[in-house]
């Protein structure tokens, strides 16, 4: 595809422009923004925004030309009071730095170690459901998650505190999408309840982060010498930049908390879509179970098992295009550019669109349709730059990638070995566009124990 001059998007004669519409239901709008252009003009209020369609200019963005974009203001505004100046908001030399300190905990060695911790997670999952019973799948996917990423970041047990947790990010991120999905949010010093129950939230996660921070320091007195525990929190802790500085409490806990949401949030619920869509295809679930019994035939998987893992790892690859966890990303003009023609001055907002590029039919044949069998080497070489996005693209990639795929694969063949999900019967099923992408009525699934002779 040949990337064009900005075009206008679709004709609004609403005061607010493009905005309202975006703002009560933006999948459908982003779906359709392709057909209007490969880079579309849309007007939020008085605004201009661009609208990123094409694999083209979505590299542009994202990987060529990415130093000249940040993150937006409304991402900041949103998102500092949560994250700080952690990787995900943060920009310029600081990110670059930070960016460096943070990645020797995701090295592949590093990783590599957390297998075992993920199958006992999974494994003391499967003890919990029963043949017969009916489970909200998207709780128990949030449950593992939180324990593989709080064992993984601060080698810390987690049950005796996880249903608060679990309920506290909840209520953060309750607040989290209600102030995105507003081109302005509501200043944080106006002390609305929506804005109190956000910073309560927050106070609390604080006071569980920094008090395994103070511990690991040796309490107040600090004299505790840090070792490697095995857990990205000794890695952060004792990372250090060229000059010998390290990372103060403030830093650590910015990255924690960032590192905790982007391994929680976005696992569990690619986890939940990809049993939705196996209990959808029962043709596709019959080979999965297939390569699992090739593969490991009954017995718990291992770290050399996961590259056998070969059609497990094109279903969630599907998944993930049909549903991206994060299907939209902004980005802001840190200085004036240009993109596809279209001259950007300081500040214009650009829309990343993740979702229609997912299901762009000029990139993706029948783009609606469950088809893990697209995702075969070949056609992942033949796909254009930036053309699929689970994860973004270029130096702000999800430095977690490899960690959150090694967690899924691991969960789908422990539990895949010993259970068939199916649909509770009538149960609507809707993606909501929050922060991240959800069933908007969770995930209600019979579960059904595999028979010895199938499995």
């Amino acid at each position: 595809m040949t990337a064009s001059i900005a075009k206008n998007g679709p004709r609004t004669l609403h005061p607010g422009g493009h905005m309202r519409r975006f703002f009560d239901n933006p999948l459908p709008m982003l779906a359709e923004s392709p057909s209007h252009g490969d880079l579309v003009r849309w007007r939020f209020g008085p605004l201009p925004v661009l609208v990123a369609n094409s694999p083209e200019i979505i590299h542009d963005v994202l990987v060529s030309n990415a130093s000249a974009y940040l993150k937006t203001s409304t991402t900041k505004a949103v998102m500092q009071p949560l994250l700080g100046n952690g990787l995900f908001v943060n920009d310029g030399d600081d990110w670059r730095q930070q960016r460096k300190l943070v990645s020797p905990a995701f090295h592949h060695k590093r990783i590599s170690a957390y297998a075992d911790l993920m199958v006992r997670y999974a494994e003391e999952l499967a003890e919990q459901w029963k043949d017969g019973e009916q489970i909200d799948l998207e709780q128990y996917m949030s449950e593992y998650t939180i324990h593989v990423v709080s064992k993984s970041l601060f080698d810390a047990e987690v049950s005796g505190e996880e249903k608060e947790l679990r309920k506290t990010v909840e209520q953060v991120l309750q607040v989290v999408d209600k102030r995105l999905m507003t081109f302005f949010p509501t200043p944080m010093w106006i002390p609305t309840p929506q804005i109190r129950r956000y910073k309560a939230a927050i106070a609390r996660l604080d006071e569980l982060i920094y008090r395994i921070i103070e511990d690991r320091r040796g309490g107040k007195t600090g004299q505790q010498q840090i070792t490697d525990k095995g857990d990205a929190l000794s890695m952060l802790m004792l990372s250090q930049d060229e000059a010998g500085s390290k990372m103060d409490n403030k830093q650590v806990r910015d990255e924690v908390m960032t590192l905790f949401g982007a391994g929680h949030e976005t696992t569990s619920r690619t986890l939940t879509w990809t049993w939705y869509l196996l209990s959808q295809h029962p043709e596709i679930e019959q080979r999965f179970h297939e390569e699992l019994q090739t593969v490991l035939g009954g017995r718990t998987p291992t770290m050399e098992d996961l590259p056998k893992l070969t059609f497990t790892e094109q279903i969630l690859k599907e998944s993930m295009r049909l549903y991206p966890p994060a299907w939209v990303t902004t980005r802001q003009a840190a200085h004036d550019t240009t993109l596809g023609g279209e001259t950007l001055k300081q500040g214009r907002v650009v829309i990343v669109n993740i979702w229609g590029v997912h299901h762009n039919s000029e990139i993706y044949p029948d783009p609606w349709a469950f088809n893990p069998d697209r995702f075969t080497p070949e056609f992942e070489k033949s796909l254009p730059k930036s053309a699929y996005l689970p994860f973004g693209n270029g130096p702000r990639v999800c430095i977690g990638n490899a960690f959150a795929m090694m967690e899924a694969k691991i969960a789908l063949a422990v539990l895949g070995q010993r259970f068939r999900l199916t649909l509770k019967p009538g149960h609507p099923v809707e993606p909501q566009d929050m922060f991240t992408l959800r069933p908007k009525y969770g995930m209600l699934m019979d579960v059904a124990v595999r028979q010895p002779e199938l499995a």
